[in-house]
């Protein structure tokens, strides 16, 4: 056999362990290996489909608060599109606080600090009886505990006005002891924590200047 030929069988011998070799690891590949760009996503559908039903549902925002397809949700969706940055938990957050700051008012006499926050029928209610607390004599001596239940039972908007109103039920903690002209406790027991159920209204002008909400109607 002459000198090339043996180079020649050489080297093809040589071509095919490198094919074989090749393949081998090609056809053990392991792990995640991202997709060509050009390559068709073969996941692509479904995640459109779940895009398109989280796009066009209910708004979390608002069917966690009250049953998806109510007048409160209606409503409540109504105020979003007056007002796009509107968000109920964000409002429930701050009805939180409001209910603290105006109960406390209320109890301790200090119409000044909350009238802003008040209707005028709501003020001139709460004002009544902080001035007939006064002309008897009586002081409240009253700590806020805290918030324990919290929940939106209504909603409604009207488009002419744009005007939204939005109910929450509180059940607060706090105590408090009513004292005489003396001194002497007449109502409530120190230290002693009781629940209080109140069913408040607030309303506001969505898209407006102003942020801050009134609250307009009470009850139990």
């Amino acid at each position: 056999m002459n000198s090339p030929l043996l180079q020649l069988l050489v080297l093809a011998g040589i071509a095919v362990f490198l094919i074989l070799r090749l393949k081998s690891v090609l056809g053990t590949r392991e792990g995640f290996e991202k997709p060509p760009a050009d390559a068709p996503a073969t996941a692509g559908p479904s995640r459109q489909r779940s895009f398109e039903v989280i796009e066009g549902g209910p708004d979390p925002d608002i069917v966690d608060h009250v049953p998806a397809g109510s007048p409160a949700a209606e409503a409540l969706a109504q105020m979003k599109g007056a007002e796009p940055s509107f968000g109920v938990s964000d409002f429930l957050g701050g009805a939180r606080g409001a209910y603290e700051m105006i109960l406390m008012g209320f109890e301790r006499g200090d119409m000044a600090e909350i009238k802003p926050f008040l209707s005028d029928d709501v003020y001139e209610s709460f004002a009544e009886v902080v001035e007939n607390r006064e002309q008897q004599g009586l002081k409240v001596e009253a700590e806020f505990v805290g918030v324990r239940e919290l929940s939106l039972t209504d909603a409604e908007f009207d488009p002419a006005t744009s005007i939204g109103e939005v109910t929450v039920k509180f059940i607060g903690e706090m105590t408090s002891v009513v004292r005489d002209a003396g001194g002497t406790i007449v109502e409530g027991e120190p230290g002693k924590i009781k629940r209080q159920k109140d069913v408040w209204t607030f309303a506001r002008t969505m898209g407006a200047d102003d942020p801050n909400w009134q609250l307009v109607a009470t009850g139990e």
